[in-house]
């Protein structure tokens, strides 16, 4: 299962990882949320040695949802060194999300 991150804890899961971190922003009404997050609990098994992989509710967490300008839900995403480097909006293939955090690397 992906992390939960929330306001609290997203300083230190996702700005200070020495790991990249892909972080799925959802809300439990959104239907193409819930084609997401399946996906996102695979990479966070299949990249658990090698990433953080976790999930931002935001309907509970809107701190950082605002930070990095989430409109749109389910929006994923990638960030190395704490820095922002990659963005899906929507629904996309797992291979799209595998291929953001194999490019943060």
């Amino acid at each position: 299962m992906a992390l939960e991150i929330t306001d609290a804890t997203f300083d230190e899961v996702v700005l200070q990882s020495n790991k990249p971190v892909m972080v799925d922003f959802w809300a439990a009404w959104c239907g193409p949320c819930r084609m997401v997050g399946p996906i996102i609990d695979e990479l966070s098994s299949e990249y658990q040695e090698k990433a953080v992989v976790g999930k931002v509710d935001v309907d509970a967490n809107q701190e950082f949802a605002a930070k990095y300008g989430v409109r749109n839900i389910p929006t994923v995403l990638v960030f190395k060194n704490g820095e922002l480097v990659g963005r899906q909006v929507g629904v996309a293939p797992k291979q799209a999300y595998a291929d953001a955090l194999d490019a943060a690397m």
